[in-house]
């Protein structure tokens, strides 16, 4: 009984059975076809550059990842180089990739943070309880009395993928020793405080502010914000102060008597080093005491 039941169930399906498997083969040979005739070719040349490439996709040469890099620079090879962490040696290869011969790319470009005022060196006006982000922050007026400086909630250390950025007493700090130079910390910070600077030596003096400020009130809120009082300007012309604001000229920055005569004259010490082996940054110098009358 239980057989003829089998064998009639197989004699009613067999046909739709065969119908579905007749099909799958159907639609399976049209998109064999459809997949032959409607291919992209891509370049091998393009897979090649991509192997060399990091594949970090940190997004640091302006594009969104590694394979759109390296399809850009077949297109356009004059985008080599761009790849920072990879350096002169990605660069080199991917030249060989394309039969190309190139020029030094110039020095290596660093992150410098432009304020180095930590914690105890800023003003508040109250205490900020809400999200902790700089993002959040910057949107308030009164998250902390400068309106320049880091907020110290370090949006920039979440974008880093090298772990080469810290928040040190609230101040964001660069380990030159890991950072590659992708520059997704600067694209992070809603103060636009990190900049990308050619380091022409392993360290490179900045001055350490964005404030633009007049000098009164850069010295009210911050202990070590750069004041515009031009000292540095006169033992330097790679120096230049421009809406209260002292700047380097990094294209023509070397390591002279008169730059370390400008750094040791800031009556606020905010000319520093940066790099991997610089130096801590030196105190300001105090406000002499007015005399007070018998």
């Amino acid at each position: 009984m239980i057989l003829a039941g089998v064998y009639q169930l197989w004699q009613s399906a067999w046909p739709v059975g065969l119908i579905m498997f007749v099909l799958g083969i159907g639609f399976a040979i049209i998109l064999l076809i459809a997949r032959e005739k409607l291919k992209v070719e891509v370049d091998p040349r393009v897979l090649q550059v991509q192997r060399a490439l990091p594949g970090l996709d940190c997004g640091g040469c302006g594009f969104a990842g590694c394979a759109q890099y390296a399809e850009a620079v077949l297109e356009n090879p004059e985008l080599i180089g761009r790849c920072a962490p990879g350096g002169q040696a990605v660069a080199a290869e991917i030249a060989r990739i394309l039969n190309l011969q190139i020029s030094s790319s110039g020095p290596q470009q660093r992150p410098i943070v432009r304020c180095r005022a930590h914690t105890e060196d800023k003003t508040y006006y109250a205490e900020y309880q809400g999200i902790e982000s700089c993002t959040a922050a910057n949107a308030l007026p009164n998250a902390q009395a400068c309106n320049f400086g880091c907020l110290g909630y370090g949006d920039c250390t979440h974008a880093c993928s090298f772990d080469a950025l810290h928040m040190v007493d609230g101040l964001a700090t660069v380990d030159y020793e890991k950072c590659t130079g992708c520059s997704a910390c600067t694209k992070a910070c809603p103060r636009d405080l990190i900049e990308m600077v050619p380091f022409h030596y392993e360290n490179m003096m900045t001055v350490a502010c964005s404030s633009k400020e007049a000098g009164k009130t850069t010295r009210a809120v911050c202990k070590v914000g750069c004041i515009g009082c031009g000292v540095c300007t006169k033992q330097s012309d790679v120096f230049s102060v421009e809406d209260n604001l002292a700047r380097v000229d990094y294209g023509r920055y070397e390591p002279t008597e008169q730059t370390e005569a400008a750094l040791n004259k800031c009556p606020t010490g905010v000319i520093v080093y940066r790099g991997r082996s610089a130096p801590q940054p030196r105190q300001p110098r105090q406000k002499a005491a007015t005399p007070t009358k018998a």
